[in-house]
C-alpha cells in the first residue's frame, strides 16, 4: 500500500504546531524523524507544560475545532496530558509533562535511538523497520534487533551514558554497524 501523506516535516509545518506551542519547548520525536516509521506511525510532539491549565487553554485555542480532538490526563504522579488528533494526513500525539522535555523518557528514548541509528549500518535500520512492520513498538524493536533481553524501555535508557564506541561494539555483536567489520590485523 502506498503512503500518500506528506513528509512528516511538511505536516508539522502546515499544522504550525511548533509555533503554536513554542512556550512549551515542543520537540518532534518518534519514528518519522528516525526514518523507521510505518504507515500506522504518528507524529509525536513532546512538550514541557509546568502549568497544565495554561497548556490546555493554548491547546483549545489552537486545535479546539479539530473534530477528532481527544484530551486526557494520566493519573500518574506527574500527570502528563495527552492530546491526539488527525491533520494533514497524519495522526498527531502531543505529550505534555511538567517535566522538562530533555528529561522525559520519550525524549531520552528518542535520543538513544537516534544515536544507535547513526552508529549502526543500513542493515540495522532495515531490521528496525522490519520489526516495526511486524507490529513491534519502537523501543522493543530496537531492543530485539540488538538481541537484548529484559525490559526494552529501561534497557535503552541504560545505554544513554555509553560511549559511541561501546554502542558500536554492542551493535557489532548483534551483526550491525562498524563493530561488525572484521579487521585484517
Amino acid at each position: 500500500m502506498q503512503i500518500t501523506r506528506p513528509h512528516f516535516e511538511i505536516a508539522v509545518q502546515q499544522l504550525g504546531v511548533l509555533k503554536a506551542l513554542r512556550a512549551y519547548d515542543p520537540r518532534v520525536a518518534g519514528t518519522p524523524p528516525l526514518g523507521v516509521e510505518t504507515e500506522k506511525s504518528d507524529i509525536d510532539i513532546l512538550c514541557h507544560a509546568p502549568d497544565p491549565d495554561a497548556f490546555l487553554t493554548d491547546i483549545q485555542n489552537a486545535y479546539g475545532t479539530m473534530s477528532d480532538l481527544r484530551i486526557w490526563q494520566w493519573i500518574s504522579e506527574d500527570r502528563p496530558i495527552i492530546v491526539t488528533f488527525h491533520a494533514h494526513g497524519w495522526d498527531f500525539e502531543i505529550f505534555a509533562s511538567p517535566q522538562p522535555v530533555a528529561l522525559q523518557n520519550g525524549w531520552r528514548h528518542f535520543e538513544i535511538e537516534r544515536r544507535l541509528l547513526a552508529i549502526g549500518d543500513q542493515g540495522f535500520k532495515d531490521a528496525i523497520k522490519f520489526l516495526r512492520q511486524q507490529g513491534l513498538k519502537t523501543e522493543p524493536a530496537f531492543w530485539s534487533a540488538m538481541k537484548q533481553s529484559g525490559d526494552p524501555y529501561s534497557g535503552l535508557l541504560s545505554l544513554e551514558a555509553e560511549t559511541d564506541e561501546v554502542l558500536s561494539e554492542m551493535l557489532g555483536r548483534s551483526g550491525f554497524g562498524r563493530g561488525n567489520c572484521v579487521s585484517d590485523d
